[in-house]
């Protein structure tokens, strides 16, 4: 059956709905379209951030992320798809952002923002949406959007609770503000090691793209000042008040005139989840050290017969979807509450799904007094990449 000539696109009925709004109406639709915003992570976050900005025709959308979509990220990234398992996630949220609204320009930059580029990408945005998953990152954005005088809407997710706020030069306070300083490394774990609620991030998304279309057309009552705290498990939320500290670094005394690394602000020593690099040799690590060890070093070590001990410390449920043949699996929590039960007379290397865990229990091992302890970089993730497909990722 022929279904007839396909309608025409017409912006007028696209927006209609925004067009009934007193708060939109032509004005504000025709000022979204002349305005940009840069979402920052194609994640959880990101997903529904940016297909609420396309439907809603935000003129130029920006999206940065240097990753690649795995099979697990699906779960709660909801801008992509399975056909595009294996390729750069800028580039598919690009294109389910033009299937959605043709009309909207979307710049993919494949790439992680850091201390050299930051200044130059944001200043390109009208607001800035933090959709990433790291502090190095949300430290690093908002001192920038203070430098740039950009809002910032700020989200994070964990298990099954999220936080969401909006960060604006003035009498608001910045990021810094809520938390001065970044915690310990490896003393609040990652969505990877804790896990989340696979729609809580599209909450907390929403809301962030929401806060964003508030401030582009100049309407409502923005979370400046406020953070939104929600428990998707009691479903309940609250906020809290959130004052401008006028000795905060960034925005009160304005000691921060520029942006700094900031993996070492964060106490990461090097690219962030690794350890300190340290060669992977018959000698052991300088006191108080990690040594760093690649996957291709470890398979021809192992291939060669070298004597080690190579330890798992994911979780059981990791461990069955794949591990290396020649590893024990002891779990994290089993490492960091008996650093003993790790002990051997040869060398320890430790991974786990990317190198953060792993790297948590190696530190645990040397300040336990065991030498000779390496962590696998990349961890099992960059194994099955360089050394056995037959491994999945996940």
């Amino acid at each position: 059956m022929n279904a007839g000539p396909q309608p025409v696109d017409d912006p007028l009925v696209r927006y209609s709905r925004h067009l009934r709004l007193p708060e939109v109406g032509v004005e504000g639709q025709e000022r979204l379209g002349a305005a940009s915003v840069l979402v920052v992570g194609a994640g959880g976050l990101g997903s529904p951030a940016l297909l609420y900005l396309a439907a809603a025709g935000v003129g130029t959308i920006g999206v940065i992320d240097s990753d690649v979509l795995e099979l697990s990220n699906l779960q709660r990234q909801v801008v992509h798809d399975s056909d595009a398992v294996g390729t750069p996630k800028v580039h598919s949220a690009a294109q389910r952002m033009h299937a959605l609204n043709p009309h909207v320009l979307v710049r993919e930059i494949a790439s992680r923002i850091d201390a050299t580029n930051a200044l130059e990408i944001v200043g390109a945005y009208d607001v800035i949406i933090d959709g990433s998953d790291n502090f190095p990152t949300r430290y690093l954005l908002s001192d920038a959007c203070v430098l740039l005088g950009k809002p910032l809407v700020y989200g994070s997710v964990l298990r099954f609770e999220g936080q969401a706020s909006v960060f604006v030069d003035g009498d608001a306070p910045c990021y810094r503000c809520l938390y001065p300083e970044p915690p310990a490394p490896g003393s609040v774990p990652d969505c990877e090691r804790a896990g989340v609620l696979g729609v809580l991030p599209g909450l907390v998304g929403t809301i962030q793209a929401t806060e964003a279309l508030k401030l582009l057309l100049g309407t409502g009552r923005s979370l400046a000042g406020r953070l939104l705290l929600i428990d998707a498990s009691e479903m309940s939320f609250r906020e809290i008040t959130v004052d401008r500290d006028p000795a905060c670094p960034a925005c009160g005394a304005r000691s921060i005139t520029a942006l700094v690394d900031y993996d070492a602000f964060c106490g990461i020593s090097t690219k962030r989840g690794e350890p300190t690099s340290v060669a992977f040799e018959s000698a052991q690590p300088a006191p108080g050290e990690v040594g760093n060890l690649s996957a291709l070093e470890l398979a021809e070590r192992l291939a060669r017969g070298e004597r080690m001990t190579v330890v798992d410390v994911r979780e059981e449920w990791e461990w069955q979807i794949g591990h290396l043949p020649e590893a024990r699996h002891i779990p994290l929590n089993t490492v960091l509450a008996s650093p003993g039960s790790v002990v051997d007379d040869g060398m320890i290397v430790l991974y786990c799904h990317h190198g953060g865990r792993s790297l948590a229990a190696a530190h645990a091992l040397v300040e336990h007094g065991v030498e000779r302890v390496w962590n696998l970089d990349g961890g099992i993730d960059r194994w099955s990449l360089e050394v056995d497909p037959s491994i999945p990722r996940y």
